[in-house]
């Protein structure tokens, strides 16, 4: 078709209100349209003078790549997708993960797109959506399984993943974490040294590899310190908040209660104060918490307690880091990090 070679590859509005275009960045720069292509796409082999000359031409005009054409002519979207997990045991997780992992793409190519699960079995079918229609380039997880079924569907596929969690799969899988064990033995610590000797663990979600993480290094901390660990892992530990203040009830009223708490969650937290409270039990008086932080809705009602920090902000970022080099080709081996927890001891 005549003119058909002119046809825009790509939209985006300039100061003249005119489509911009590879040959409108071509113009300004006098560079070649397939130079200003290879730079777009992010060609290493450009020098870095080029690179920033095109870059800062594609934004003086409004350059948008047309996603659908890219996609046409080299099989790439440009998406990572964030498969997000509807638990809520982390209060502003979603909100966190979300601006950790956008803030890792500004500037670059890529897009996000969230597809919020809130039912867990449907996760498999999510990520072989995924798969069948090749809807993104490559895929973040959360909240991961010993023998997560998503994980090894990424993995029979070869497509680029990062989990926000550890498997047990013989096979290496790119994932980032947080270090629960270290976690767990450094609050078991801190409470021993505090005096307690009866510590209590309250944990959720028993399906992931993380609650098997802690309460492996509970146990073991707990053993080496010479103090006595319970574990309350129970359906109610797991419930709604008003069935966890019920369990906080329950515990004041205990002849034999423990003396040092740690919740791995601070929604839970939260509920079970207000049961300890309810029971006549103030913390710091005969009993002693340490909780899992991911906001500082909890320091604010209660500025003493301890806690020890997980940033979700700044896992989204490093999920985000360790995927876009996987997408690049990467061996997934090399691409496995953990976040060391970091204490706030206020008391």
């Amino acid at each position: 078709m005549a003119g058909s070679k002119d046809k825009p590859t790509t939209t985006g509005t300039g100061a003249t209100g005119q489509r911009a275009t590879l040959r409108t960045i071509s113009e300004l720069t006098g560079l070649s349209q397939s130079t200003v292509s290879l730079s777009l796409r992010g060609g290493t082999a450009l020098k870095e003078e080029t690179r920033r000359k095109v870059e800062e031409a594609a934004k003086s005009v409004g350059y948008v790549p047309d996603r659908a054409g890219v996609r046409l002519r080299t099989g790439k979207t440009n998406v990572v997708a964030l498969i997000l997990d509807g638990g809520d045991d982390s209060i502003d997780f979603a909100r966190q993960m979300i601006q950790g992992i956008g803030h890792a793409i500004k500037g670059s190519r890529y897009h996000l797109t969230v597809i919020p699960e809130f039912v867990r079995t449907q996760s498999v079918e999510t990520v072989r959506y995924v798969l069948d229609n090749r809807t993104a380039d490559g895929v973040i997880i959360t909240h991961t399984a010993p023998r997560d079924r998503r994980v090894q569907l990424l993995m029979d596929a070869g497509f680029p993943f990062v989990s926000h969690g550890r498997t047990e799969f013989f096979t290496p899988h790119a994932y980032h974490d947080f270090h629960s064990e270290a976690f767990a033995s450094m609050a078991a610590e801190r409470l021993a040294a505090k005096g307690c000797k009866h510590l209590l663990l309250l944990i959720g979600d028993d399906s992931t590899t993380n609650h098997h993480n802690i309460v492996t290094a509970f146990h073991h901390a707990t053993a080496r310190l010479g103090v006595v660990g319970t574990v309350l892992d129970s359906a109610a530990a797991r419930g709604r908040p008003d069935e966890i203040r019920q369990l906080g009830q329950d515990i004041a009223r205990q002849a034999d209660r423990p003396d040092g708490i740690i919740c791995d969650s601070e929604m839970r937290a939260i509920a079970l104060i207000g049961g300890l409270q309810d029971g006549g039990l103030q913390l710091g008086q005969g009993i002693e918490m340490i909780f899992k932080q991911t906001s500082d809705i909890l320091p604010t009602l209660f500025p003493k307690l301890d806690s020890i920090v997980e940033d979700v902000f700044t896992a989204g970022e490093e999920l985000t880091r360790l995927l876009l080099r996987r997408i690049n080709g990467e061996a997934p081996e090399t691409l496995q990090t953990l976040f060391e927890p970091s204490p706030r001891w206020r008391s």
